[in-house]
């Protein structure tokens, strides 16, 4: 059978990426000074404004003014013009401490474990697609969305501006990508460029350094600024929020996701550092040929360690039952608060480059739930 399925990313340039890591290097910067910094830290970007608000106990003590201007700055938005530039914003706080009803259930107990920093569900996805064991559609999308940042950064296309979005359509033929249908992406720039100028050069600069040309073929369809117009992006054409992405987060909508955001939060708060601990057991598993596509559901109670309910589903790829599975993955892997974060190093801080560019299948440094040291483990149950 044959279908096409799409996957998109944004740039760190786009309003809500913009909030994402302006709550990320508020929690870099507080893990660094208190490793156990509880952390729920939102952030709001609109015309020349940006609003940091949530709930934060911490021994660290952050200029959160400051943090908020750096990193507006490293993402390049300097211009007046703009409508949004790190030394002409407005900053705004409302930060409280975290609720105590919420502390009491989290802090350790007499068997030294942590609670849930919430109820909700996770879920963690991993296949043999691509050698990042992730879905075709979204490493291309987010590859193309790292291009078009490097470009701008790099004075390749000097008239680009920040904000940014890419989006990429794959043909499926039996379960397995083909070709790649549509290329669709949307570039913020200069007043004074021409939209011929700016397809060709897009297509040159980014796609095809970017895309396999093994994947496109006479029929693939290129869109480029579809409207003809990206000049007012950023905040001032569009509001950000935190944790608006949670698909160009995760896997492009290719697996099912849990709706809990990941920026602006501490490891305490299951909703990021259990997702990242699926990411980890799905990976593996995939990976050490216990399936060729893995996708693991958790469930938490706020206030308990153990989780309540683990589901894993392999769509008929697993050597052994699902249910197999899941007596594997209860022996090999600490699914409480504290094995997680003892396991992935979480109260370190890693976090500021994860929230843009996809916090799965990445190599860099910094993404421990992307490591494969459990494959040897899991390879004695073949």
């Amino acid at each position: 059978m044959k279908y096409i399925f799409t996957s998109e990313a944004v740039t760190e340039g786009h309003p809500d990426k913009i909030a994402d890591r302006i709550a990320d290097s508020i929690l870099d910067e507080l893990i660094k000074q208190d490793a156990n910094s509880r952390v729920a830290c939102e952030v709001v970007t609109s015309t020349n404004l940006v609003f940091i608000f949530g709930q934060i106990t911490s021994n660290g003590k952050v200029d959160y003014e400051k943090i908020a201007r750096d990193t507006v700055k490293e993402i390049g938005y300097t211009k007046p013009e703009y409508q949004f530039s790190y030394d002409t914003m407005k900053v705004q706080l409302a930060i409280d401490k975290q609720s105590p009803d919420i502390a009491q259930g989290v802090d350790e107990n007499e068997n030294k474990t942590l609670g849930a920093g919430d109820q909700g569900i996770m879920f963690g996805f991993a296949s043999n697609e691509t050698e990042e064991f992730m879905p075709l559609g979204e490493v291309l999308a987010q590859n193309l969305a790292m291009r078009l940042t490097y470009v701008r950064k790099h004075n390749i296309l000097s008239y680009l501006r920040p904000d940014g979005k890419t989006q990429v359509s794959i043909e499926y033929d039996d379960g397995k990508p083909q070709r790649i249908d549509t290329i669709l992406v949307s570039c913020q720039h200069n007043e004074d460029v021409s939209e011929d100028l700016i397809k060709k050069d897009i297509i040159d600069e980014v796609i095809l350094k970017t895309i396999p040309k093994s994947l496109l073929d006479s029929n693939t369809k290129i869109l480029v600024n579809p409207t003809g117009r990206f000049v007012i992006g950023g905040p001032a054409g569009d509001t950000g929020l935190t944790g608006r992405k949670n698909i160009t987060d995760t896997y492009g909508g290719y697996a099912r996701n849990g709706g809990g955001s990941f920026s602006g939060k501490d490891p305490t708060k299951v909703d990021r550092s259990a997702s990242y601990m699926l990411r980890y057991v799905a990976k593996n598993i995939v990976a050490s040929g216990l399936a060729k596509k893995a996708e693991i559901q958790i469930s938490y109670a706020i206030g308990v360690s153990e989780p309540i309910s683990i589901y894993a589903n392999t769509f008929g790829t697993g050597v052994l039952s699902d249910d197999k599975l899941v007596d594997i993955i209860k022996k090999e892997f600490d699914l409480t608060p504290s094995g997680i974060i003892k396991t992935l190093n979480l109260q370190s801080p890693i976090y500021k480059e994860t929230s843009c560019y996809g916090h799965f299948g990445r190599k860099e440094k910094g993404f421990p739930w992307e490591n494969l040291n459990k494959v040897s483990d899991l390879k004695k149950y073949l």
